[in-house]
């Protein structure tokens, strides 16, 4: 079965032309006419206004609906640093995303740089993007990038393994919690992964309402704590006096155990040492911190959340980074904050709340499970909703935080206060 679907992955990619992009035109070029006005003469007219006034770029050009998908290739999921190039297709993956359920154009670029080289490649094109989002870079050079870029650029720098991840943890554990009957300023949480998705997810629940002594981060050397030496500063951001030292120690009386690592770090006997009525979101891919076969098997007060369609509950970053871009392109924002990634969670979290469509009932070999609950906490990558909902929560987050150029659109559905 495992050969089967290595080639037919092998022959998606390379069959009927290779790859999973092209290049569209959006204007008619039949005539002589038409050629004079796509090029030259005509083209000196959009030129010149744009010479003049920057911004009309936005009206004349692409760039206000281009995302440029960067990446080095040092942390492809699953795969590890492949380097640049063997990491297009999944940056053309990335692009397919956008599109498909954003309607959002992106050029996808591999950059064979030292981190400092990828800051001033990536800046010196950032003219031709509305939005920047960044694939892919291990920890914690991910970090240095990314502040970097935000800090020279005046359009969303977006690191999607960093806040992707987190704005659709922190929706789904809400959710969790809710069901759980639990509050997320109580709550003791394990985090395994201390890398670019686990800081980030962290940090974000925290800016939500979670307490950061209640928050055990755990490393390849264990719980991250204050007598530790081996510790860069965002590690050390999360170090908290304890003498707990290893996952088995730490998992003992938590609440929620996030998962962002490697298959089965978690075992059957720690899972049981758990909290009542305890939380596991397993997001390693392809094989999770734990099966949830064995969890359930574990415990049957248990929600799980995994990184797998074939699985209730995918905690997938494709429920954010398409139309948080689209929010944030729509309003003309100089950068993606922290207040646009609440509003993201709330509003992805809201929706899960709602009645499923049936489109989505249709498309899912789930169906019956696919009412919010414990096997139904987040909604499906395939539900169209998510086009009218998360775009303008943040659309409103970015003006009421006034880094947005733009008012809010006259398309959008009509603000509820």
């Amino acid at each position: 079965m495992f050969e089967d679907l290595k080639k037919a992955a092998l022959d998606y990619h390379s069959q009927p032309i290779p790859g999973k992009l092209s290049i569209n035109i959006s204007k008619p070029t039949e005539t002589q006419q038409d050629l004079s006005l796509a090029y030259s003469p005509g083209v000196a007219e959009p030129v010149r206004v744009i010479a003049e006034n920057p911004e009309e770029a936005y009206r004349y050009t692409t760039k206000g609906n281009l995302v440029g998908v960067i990446s080095d290739g040092t942390a492809v999921l699953g795969l590890g640093d492949v380097g640049p190039l063997a990491s297009k297709p999944v940056m053309e993956g990335k692009a397919v995303l956008f599109k498909r359920f954003a309607d959002i154009d992106v050029f996808d670029i591999e950059v064979d740089a030292d981190p400092e080289g990828f800051i001033n490649t990536v800046a010196r094109i950032a003219p031709t993007f509305g939005g920047i989002n960044l694939e892919d870079i291990k920890a914690p050079q991910c970090f240095e990038i990314e502040s970097a870029l935000i800090e020279r650029l005046n359009i969303p720098v977006f690191h999607d393994d960093q806040h992707g991840t987190a704005v659709i943890v922190a929706a789904g554990l809400l959710n969790a919690l809710e069901i759980q009957n639990k509050d997320l300023s109580e709550v003791k949480i394990v985090c395994v992964g201390a890398g670019a998705a686990g800081i980030a997810s962290m940090r974000l629940l925290i800016a939500m309402g979670a307490r950061k002594d209640n928050i055990y981060m755990i490393d390849k050397q264990g719980v991250i704590h204050t007598g530790r030496m081996d510790l860069g500063t965002h590690k050390f951001a999360f170090a908290i006096e304890t003498d707990k030292k290893t996952l088995a120690d730490a998992v003992d009386g938590a609440d929620v155990f996030v998962g962002v690592s490697s298959a089965n770090v978690l075992t059957a006997d720690m899972l049981r040492t758990m909290a009542k009525r305890p939380i596991v979101f397993a997001l390693s891919n392809p094989d999770p911190e734990i099966h949830p076969e064995v969890a359930l098997a574990a415990r049957d007060d248990l929600i799980i959340a995994t990184g797998r369609s074939d699985f209730p509950n995918q905690i997938n970053n494709v429920l954010c980074f398409p139309y948080l871009f689209r929010g944030a392109l729509d309003v003309r924002a100089t950068a993606i904050n922290q207040e646009m990634l609440i509003a993201a969670a709330h509003a992805i979290r809201t929706l899960a709340h709602q009645p499923v469509p049936q489109s989505v009932l249709d498309a899912s070999h789930e169906k019956s499970k696919l009412k919010f609950g414990p096997d139904y906490i987040i909604p499906k990558p395939q539900d169209p909703r998510l086009l009218s909902i998360v775009p303008p929560a943040v659309a409103k987050a970015a003006i009421d935080t006034k880094v947005a150029k733009l008012g809010y659109p006259a398309h959008y559905p009509p603000i509820e206060e």
